[in-house]
């Protein structure tokens, strides 16, 4: 099975000019903690909701401040027609629970998380994994 079959399509994008307070604000709206930065169709970074506590609010960022400020630039991706079983490696390497899907010509197509693989492969598989990024 590959990526793009268990894949989250619907991704919310945010801009680099968006305010930490608007990305804060969709991510409250959607009941999501991730989402990737992108300038067009090109991945740039990605913010969680982790990242606005621990980088923008922590360091007394204001909610006008741009987002791109404190974004993990060059996330890890995934290509859309790899096996599941690198992103769980991938996953499990990295201590990450969520990572941007992108095509071969590098435009983020979707998001996959730990919770997307967890219905789809084998439990043992996601158990590890989860193990692993728990550490």
């Amino acid at each position: 099975m590959k990526i793009r079959d268990v894949m989250t399509r619907d991704v919310h994008l945010a801009r680099p000019g968006d305010t930490i307070q608007a990305v804060a604000e969709r991510m409250a709206r959607g009941d999501f903690g991730f989402v990737p930065v992108a300038e067009g169709d090109r991945l740039i970074g990605a913010v969680t909701d982790r990242d606005l506590v621990v980088r923008a609010l922590a360091a007394g960022a204001a909610p006008t401040a741009p987002i791109v400020e404190y974004i993990t630039r060059d996330p890890h991706t995934v290509l859309d027609t790899d096996d599941l079983k690198s992103v769980l490696d991938l996953m499990a390497s990295r201590q990450i629970r969520r990572a941007p899907v992108v095509d071969k010509h590098g435009r983020i197509v979707g998001v996959i998380s730990l919770g997307d693989l967890s219905t789809r492969v084998k439990e043992r598989y996601a158990g590890e994994a989860l193990e692993s990024i728990s550490r």
